[in-house]
């Protein structure tokens, strides 16, 4: 299916790899212009990328500065794909609410909340502008907040509400924003030797290979398998393109069936 985006100009962000890097691939095959931003730049997102630009977008300093390079390079912004989120596995905590640091809360919104919400906030002006469309990687986290890292679900549970608010009001400009809600992605987090599905196992008293070969099973997915990265990345091109005209305030969800309820 042709998406008609050919000719338009997008910024992602956490582009370096796993979805970002798959939404960087997706959108440049369709003929948009990307400029790709992340802490640390790969080569495969720069093969990619019309540009690339370094930063921390836990920082409002950081967030600014990265729209404001991918504004000097492309012209402008039709499309914001808000993909950085996570954390830094090595950082975290696992445990309850009583176990987390107070620091730990506040990171994880940092950068899956307070970051995104700056990133739009300055992107804001040339989407609107351009009448175009923003679409942020939620988790299904945000449904199901007793699951995961204490912080990282409550944080992308805000993360979807003010992409609502944000629907709301600049829908009638002619602005969309949407979020996509995956569940677990064959990317580093799952498959690094040194991220959280790597420190999940070990808090299991299991191998990261044998975490990763169960996970279907434990997170009841319907589909007896994890989603892949251009699988994730395939949605939000539609929710990007002018195929998705009138879908506006969504929050889709790509987990294989792993939440049960309607």
């Amino acid at each position: 299916m042709d998406l008609g985006l050919h000719g338009k100009t997008a910024l992602v962000t956490g582009a370096s790899r796993g979805i970002g890097l798959a939404v960087a691939e997706a959108l440049a095959e369709e003929g948009v212009r990307v400029v790709g931003v992340a802490r640390t730049i790969t080569p495969e997102l720069e093969k990619v990328a019309a540009a690339t630009i370094s930063a921390d977008l836990s920082t409002s300093e950081g967030a600014r500065a990265a729209v404001e390079g991918a504004l000097a390079e492309l012209g402008g912004i039709d499309i914001l794909v808000n993909n950085v989120g996570g954390g830094d596995a090595h950082d975290l905590v696992l445990g309850g609410v009583l176990d987390i640091p107070d620091e730990q809360w506040r990171n994880l919104f940092d950068l899956n909340l307070f970051g995104v919400v700056t990133t739009t906030r300055a992107a804001l002006p040339s989407i609107i502008e351009r009448r175009g469309a923003i679409v942020t990687v939620s988790s299904i986290n945000s449904r199901v907040p007793a699951v995961g890292p204490a912080g990282y679900s409550e944080a992308k549970a805000a993360l979807t509400a003010f992409s609502k608010r944000v629907s709301e009001e600049f829908g009638p400009q002619g602005v969309r924003a949407n979020t996509v809600a995956p569940g677990p992605v064959a990317t580093a987090i799952w498959l690094s030797d040194d991220n959280i599905g790597a420190k999940l196992a070990a808090a299991n008293g299991i191998t990261q290979e044998q975490f990763v070969a169960a996970m279907p099973g434990q997170f009841g997915i319907a589909s007896g398998r994890i989603s892949e990265p251009a699988e994730v990345a395939a949605l939000v091109a539609f929710l990007a393109s002018e195929r998705a005209g009138n879908i506006n305030g969504a929050d889709v969800v790509i987990d294989g069936g792993t939440i049960k309820t309607v």
